[in-house]
């Protein structure tokens, strides 16, 4: 659980490498789905498609991203379920052959997992993806910048600091943490590229 940018879906695709790696599974595979994959819009079709990802993920990790998507509250005849019961009954008849994964915001996951006992059962263990604080933003930044060789002057870098301060004291759950990170890293590129375009030859 987290917010945006955290980290979930990084930290869900190398569990695949550690359980291979301990072991724990023939094959360190991830199969990455969203709720577009697993639920169909007709009879059947949700049966189909879920039994599917699942067949496939056997031997490694199946990732459900933004699983709270599965519950639609208050929607009767919504698919949804059906994938969830799917899922349930999967997980145990072939308990130990794959690793079920399923990642959102904090808030949206608690309903989640609170609208079928079956999930609060299967799913025990809970990691918690906290906010990264405005000198860890700073770290990724440099790590970004560092890759594609650039480099921030100390100037610049106490302006970035202010700045993710600000944006870091008035966040709410939507804050994007290292996506906020990366989309402020591309216009730093784009406003880079734009004076050096009005820069003489010499220069």
């Amino acid at each position: 659980m987290g917010n945006p940018g955290t980290g979930k879906t990084t930290i869900a695709r190398m569990l695949g490498d550690i359980f291979y790696a301990m072991g724990i599974l023939p094959s360190g595979h991830v199969v990455e789905v969203d709720r577009a994959a697993l639920v169909g819009e007709y009879v059947g079709q949700t049966a189909q498609k879920t039994e599917k990802k699942i067949n496939e993920a056997i031997g490694g990790v199946l990732f459900i991203d933004e699983a709270y998507t599965l519950v639609k509250q208050g929607a009767s005849n919504d698919f949804g379920q059906e994938a969830i019961d799917i899922l349930l009954k999967r997980m145990e008849d072939r308990k130990g052959e794959f690793v079920v994964i399923v990642a959102g915001y904090p808030d949206e996951m608690n309903l989640f997992l609170n609208s079928n006992p079956g999930l609060k059962s299967r799913f025990t263990h809970t990691f918690v993806f906290e906010d990264y604080s405005p000198d860890e933003l700073i770290e990724i930044f440099e790590k970004m910048i560092i890759k594609e060789d650039y480099v921030i002057t100390e100037n610049a870098k106490e302006i970035l600091k202010k700045e993710l301060i600000n944006i870091y004291r008035k966040r709410d759950k939507s804050f994007g943490n290292a996506r906020l990170i990366k989309r402020l890293y591309e216009n730093c590129k784009i406003n880079l590229s734009k004076i050096c375009l009005q820069l003489k030859e010499e220069e």
